[in-house]
């Protein structure tokens, strides 16, 4: 499964929000019986990069679309 645009108001940041989030998505795509998350970020966005490495995502070549793009960086999380 891949996860697309998450979002965290300005004011709802620091409070575990994204996590729980992030969680929730992964709950969901194991019940779907999803084997792995997927994701995109971009390299200038070292909140979402921090949250993903401490969520457990590993970073892997960017793939389709994201292939060959320089601020793109891309992870999985197997489930």
């Amino acid at each position: 499964m891949e996860v697309k645009r998450m979002y965290v108001l300005p004011e709802g940041r620091n409070q575990g929000i994204a996590s729980k989030v992030l969680a929730e998505l992964e709950a969901w795509a194991q019940e779907l019986a999803y084997a792995r998350c997927i994701l995109e970020t971009g390299l200038k966005q070292p909140e979402a990069i921090g949250l993903y490495q401490k969520s457990g995502y590993q970073q892997i070549p960017n793939y389709a679309q994201y292939a060959g793009v320089e601020n793109s960086v891309c992870f999985e999380k197997v489930l």
